[in-house]
């Protein structure tokens, strides 16, 4: 693994063309503004469908590290990643391999319950399968295997017709995963190196905590320090730190874990998490006394690439 040592000049990496693009321009630019603020050399680059392109516009900045603020399929799943390793960039945040395997939820559920972390029992169909009936037992949650920010997820509830799957953009043979839902309170975790950071409870009026729930102003609220005993809230810190060192995870991660009882049940791991005026991890990291901008320069500090 090669780090940065003189860090002058940063390129960005924001928008891309996965469902999350707007939410990635919006992540970009704020850390384009902070780390301009704190006296760096910045380019924004504004990724499209064009490899080719974007190889050029990367050469063209010749950074000495790419922060990689893209959301969803292609931007945290490991193919980014895995270009910026062939070009021996450091970036910022996970690898390819960590990425790749966070970012498809039925792999990432193996790696979590080797670390003997608690998930929700799980089988993965087609989405002809999804729509003929019901595949486990009500109630449910059909999420598809390899999208973030909760795109894409339909809860089928006893008594509920089964939600149409057609907005998905799958083929009938793609694949879907099938989890039983977990009741109970929803918490999320930041992660920083080696350095859990505090655990915010999440609640919104909407049915479960979507997209809208996650980037629209007044979709949640947002309770940190979380409201619980002492012993869960450092059981979950504890837990998130173990997902991401299970996962390989480097720089920050965002576990979402759901609390029954007493019992805790880690959803997933976010490798690529937002900074938007409604992210989390910009909010923990004021919490623990970490300003927006230092916590940008830190990601660029810690910077790696697998070349």
């Amino acid at each position: 693994m090669t780090r940065p040592t003189s860090i002058r000049r940063i390129a960005v990496l924001g928008g891309g063309f996965s469902k999350e693009r707007d939410v990635s321009l919006v992540s970009g630019r704020a850390a384009e503004r902070a780390l301009k603020a704190k006296g760096f050399d910045v380019s924004f680059i504004d990724v499209a469908r064009d490899i080719p392109a974007l190889v050029s516009a990367i050469a063209a900045a010749k950074p000495d590290v790419v922060f990689n603020a893209l959301h969803g399929r292609y931007g945290e799943d490991g193919c980014i990643q895995g270009l910026l390793d062939m070009m021996a960039l450091p970036y910022t945040n996970s690898g390819r391999l960590a990425s790749a395997v966070a970012m498809d939820k039925p792999a990432a559920k193996r790696m979590f319950a080797a670390a003997g972390i608690s998930v929700a029992e799980e089988r993965v169909v087609t989405v002809a399968e999804a729509e003929r009936g019901d595949v486990m037992d009500r109630p449910y949650v059909l999420k598809p295997v390899n999208e973030g920010s909760s795109v894409g997820v339909k809860i089928v509830r006893p008594g509920d017709n089964r939600p149409p799957l057609d907005d998905l953009g799958l083929a009938a043979d793609d694949l879907i995963m099938a989890e039983r839902f977990i009741p109970g309170r929803e918490v999320t975790v930041a992660v920083m190196g080696d350095r859990a950071l505090a655990v915010t409870e999440i609640t919104t009026a909407r049915d479960f905590y979507d997209y809208e729930a996650k980037y629209a102003k007044g979709g949640s609220a947002h309770i940190l320090p979380a409201k619980l005993p002492r012993g869960q809230y450092e059981r979950a810190m504890e837990l998130s730190l173990k997902a991401h060192k299970a996962l390989g995870c480097r720089g920050v991660s965002r576990a979402d874990l759901r609390l029954d009882g007493d019992e805790f049940f880690m959803l997933e791991v976010n490798t690529q998490p937002g900074l938007t005026p409604t992210s989390l991890v910009p909010e923990q990291a004021a919490h623990v006394g970490l300003s927006f901008e230092d916590l940008m320069v830190w990601m660029v500090e810690n910077a790696q690439c697998d070349a």
